[in-house]
């Protein structure tokens, strides 16, 4: 006997239909064989599967058995193919009627007694299933609750193979799971640090304000002990709420990373913090099969680098291309995928190795040694930083300030929430979703400058000698603030604004002092 049973393969973010088929036939020696172009934890789940199968109850007969995972020339790996191998088994044996199956998709791995076991990447494959025109995905009971996310698709959760054996025999009901994304979405969040706590620093808290806003990029320098660290780690507290479709795209990709809490989603932007030691890999992800590194762990939210200049120049340089594309693509003997990678780049540094670069009468680098630290910086990396700040030192009196004196993260929250409704409407139909995210082609359309303004842009491009990225960088940073004033139009003073974050980068780099 012959069946057909459908199921889902992952690499990296990349879904593909597959058919786990099996054929009984009396001819020939009794043996299990399967085929299809399969990785080694494949081949070897035959034994998995055989052994869940009796102790399910399930007696294979001694016949010739041939499974073969179609398409053939399509990869096979993880232990997701054990439950469809395991149901088409049953299905040849006549044990489950065919009527309905075809609708169904399902993925999960076995235990030896005979239990399915959770996977990782179950949402983007009912996503998929979904959109392929699948009325049910059946998985394991383990992720029924990030499976239900997704809409207009069945998801059944199943504890165990002779579960999943009696619901497609009609034997057994079971409720398909349901997840109200927008009701998760809509309950309070508590955050670690707010704003209230780190005392004067007015500028670096503005700069931080404006990057939040519009979704630029930015750098934190100052002396040791400013604040830098932070007042980097109260971004979460002001970030602008996930929508559904923001929801659902950072869940799938934690979902492939096999890093999905309890709730089965990503409810909150992300915010990643690596240490200087991490690897350039670790960073942009890989691996022989394939999975996310932290520039797609911080998709639609923040990748924080502290102490930058101690990463590794390899490191640092796999970030420009991300930074520019919004993805990252990642190329291996084995085949190739691309991972999302739209983040806010944020980061923290000292001006020299002791900390006090250019306060010469405590700095005791000399000229060299702080060109030397400062270089470890590729010029190609900053330009692509639209804010650079500076954390002052703190005196006596801010810090003796009250709680109360000092804005909290809710109040300037409110404003950057203004700023992102603005730029939702105005952006409403497009794939543009912050100011951050504008390209070229639409500057000219969303960032119209006057007569005054461009006197003012090329002064500033003439004397701090701008690249035409940095340019356009400037724009979209002065966009960001005349929406933080819910002004139309860019004028003289959103420009100002932003070119003296411009400005910052060129004392340290620049010798401009």
């Amino acid at each position: 006997m012959f069946s057909s049973i459908n199921t889902v393969a992952l690499n990296g973010m990349d879904a593909k239909l597959v058919r786990a088929e099996t054929d009984i036939s009396d001819g020939g020696l009794p043996i299990l064989e399967m085929v299809g172009f399969l990785a080694g934890e494949v081949k070897e789940s035959k034994e998995r599967i055989k052994t869940a199968l009796r102790n399910s109850g399930f007696l294979i007969p001694p016949k010739r058995i041939t499974v073969n995972l179609s398409p053939a020339d399509i990869k096979k790996s993880g232990s997701a193919f054990d439950l469809p191998v395991a149901i088409s088994l049953i299905q040849a044996m006549g044990l489950i009627p065919e009527e309905g199956i075809g609708s169904v998709c399902m993925a999960g791995e076995l235990s030896l007694s005979g239990d399915v076991i959770g996977i990782n990447g179950v949402l983007p494959m009912v996503m998929y299933a979904r959109d392929k025109g699948f009325k049910r995905f059946i998985v394991p009971y383990a992720n029924r609750e990030e499976g239900g996310a997704a809409s207009e698709i069945e998801v059944i959760g199943v504890k165990n193979l002779a579960e999943a054996a009696e619901y497609l025999s009609g034997n057994q009901e079971i409720m398909p799971s349901q997840m109200s994304v927008r009701q998760l979405l809509r309950q309070s969040r508590e955050y670690e640090s707010d704003f209230s706590n780190i005392r004067g620093q007015k500028a670096l808290k503005r700069g931080i304000e404006v990057a939040v806003s519009g979704m630029h990029n930015i750098l934190i320098i100052g002396p040791p002990g400013s604040g830098k660290t932070m007042a980097a780690k109260c971004i979460p507290s002001i970030l602008p709420e996930l929508s559904e479709d923001e929801c659902l795209e950072i869940s799938r990709i934690y979902s492939v990373a096999g890093a999905l809490g309890p709730e089965g989603l990503v409810l909150q932007r992300p915010f990643v913090n690596p240490h200087h030691t991490v690897t350039a890999q670790a960073l942009a992800g890989g691996g022989s099969k394939p999975r996310p590194g932290a520039v797609s762990m911080s998709h639609r939210g923040v990748l924080f680098l502290d102490e930058l200049p101690e990463f590794t120049r390899g490191a640092l340089e796999i970030l420009r291309q991300p930074m520019e594309d919004k993805e990252i693509h990642i190329s291996r003997a084995a085949g190739s995928c691309t991972f999302p990678a739209d983040f806010l780049f944020a980061a923290a540094m000292n001006p020299c190795k002791c900390g006090f670069y250019p306060d010469r009468s405590r700095c005791s680098c000399s000229e060299p040694e702080v060109r030397k630290y400062l270089s470890k910086i590729s010029q190609p990396l900053i330009d692509r930083i639209d804010i650079s700040v500076e954390a002052q030192e703190i005196n006596f009196e801010d810090l003796r300030r009250r709680d109360e004196e000092e804005e909290t993260s809710a109040e300037i929250r409110g404003r950057v929430t203004d700023a992102v409704e603005i730029q939702k409407k105005r952006y409403e139909g497009t794939k543009i979703k912050f100011n951050a995210d504008l390209k070229i082609g639409d500057l000219k359309r969303y960032c119209p400058v006057g007569e005054k303004e461009e006197e003012l842009l090329r002064e500033a491009f003439s004397k701090l000698g701008l690249s035409v990225r940095a340019y356009h960088r400037i724009l979209r940073c002065a966009r960001t603030i005349a929406d933080l004033y819910h002004s139309d139009r860019i004028n003289t003073d959103h420009l100002a604004e932003a070119i003296a974050y411009r400005s910052i980068d060129r004392r340290y780099w620049h010798g401009d002092r």
